[in-house]
């Protein structure tokens, strides 16, 4: 008998084991690349690597791959059409943009790939605050962010041969198919976090689309669009303080992360601190053959640090005031973590969740 539980044991946690290995070191490996090409908005890659990697799926097929890349690119492209509607018939415009962005929130809340949601809400984001202000600078951006998302899922394809994934034991497998299937939520329950992920954003979006340095904020638009999709996937009442924890504990990981590069200006320091951060965070993602119960939170919080640590890097190599820039987005990062953790909680007030999850 202990003999079967610990052929059972191991092989669970050897699967926890490689995915947090595969998250830090493809994540690093990624951030690393980007650098040493020098692309202007190196982040992007580690950002889409990070997101695919910290989710307990295989690694995604050819046909995926390009699939994700296309859901990125058309949602900009498509969402260009949206752009004469904000010059001549404004409030037509916002409508479009209030019924694409429910569009995308809904298809995650029942289900849907949340990298392809991820990726659709991004390109929506972008187009609707760049593209008001400069069609170049949109293009520009657009290019940078199809390269990255292409170098990002190459090197999620490298972390896995790096580290592939362990067969799952059968009991663990037959336990995640039925948390699955018990998990799924039905069309009410969609439609309300839905709403609420789109009634989070699209203030914030509004907000970019009216100012004319929108194409300033593209981390911060990054931050947006996660906000969104990490509220649209998760209908636990303790979302919104999510949102919050995720910022502070990201923004504490960049804070010591920049106070280390300070002091010893380094790319191998730079990847070492981004392992030493994926082995952390991913300790508090992947538990087992399944994810952690917080899983969601420390993913998004991974995912912050790297979106405030790089972009102050670029600037530091380019020579502006980088560390004003660093703490400025830090701050600004917690005060949007602030809203939406207050837009949650008026919302869950105004529209509780009375529904239940069910099987459809």
């Amino acid at each position: 008998m202990p003999t079967e539980i610990l052929s059972v044991a191991l092989p669970v946690q050897d699967i926890a084991s490689r995915r947090i290995f595969r998250l830090a070191f493809g994540t690093a490996l990624s951030l690393l690349f980007s650098q040493m090409i020098n692309w202007p908005m190196s982040f992007i890659a580690p950002v889409f690597s990070l997101f695919i990697l910290a989710l307990p799926l295989p690694a995604p097929s050819l046909a995926a791959g390009i699939k994700f890349v296309l859901a990125l690119v058309l949602s900009v492209y498509a969402g260009m059409l949206l752009l004469p509607f904000f010059e001549s018939a404004r409030w037509a415009g916002i409508l479009l943009l209030v019924l694409a962005l429910y569009g995308c929130f809904y298809y995650t809340a029942k289900g849907g790939s949340k990298v392809l949601g991820m990726f659709m809400t991004l390109g929506l984001t972008f187009v609707v605050t760049i593209g008001s202000v400069s069609i170049d600078a949109l293009l520009g951006v657009a290019q940078g962010l199809s390269v990255g998302a292409l170098s990002g899922i190459a090197f999620v394809w490298l972390a896995h041969a790096l580290f592939p994934e362990l067969p799952r034991p059968a009991v663990a497998v037959n336990k995640q198919a039925a948390q699955s299937a018990a998990a799924k939520p039905s069309a009410e329950v969609a439609k309300r976090s839905a709403m609420r992920a789109m009634l989070i954003v699209l203030p914030l979006a509004l907000w970019f689309l009216f100012s004319s340095s929108s194409a300033a904020y593209v981390v911060v638009m990054i931050k947006v669009a996660t906000m969104g999709q990490q509220a649209s996937s998760d209908v636990n009442r303790a979302m919104g303080r999510s949102l919050l924890e995720s910022t502070l504990w990201g923004g504490l990981a960049a804070v010591i992360g920049w106070q280390m590069m300070s002091i010893m200006p380094s790319l191998l320091l730079y990847g070492l601190l981004i392992v030493l951060a994926g082995l952390l965070f991913g300790a508090r993602i992947f538990q087992g053959a399944a994810m952690h119960a917080k899983s969601s939170m420390w993913s998004y919080a991974f995912l912050t640090m790297i979106v405030i640590l790089a972009p102050a890097l670029l600037d530091s190599q380019a020579g502006s005031d980088a560390g004003a820039s660093f703490y400025s987005r830090l701050m600004l990062f917690v005060v949007i973590a602030l809203y939406g953790t207050l837009s949650v909680a008026v919302f869950d007030a105004f529209w509780p969740n009375r529904a239940v999850i069910s099987s459809d």
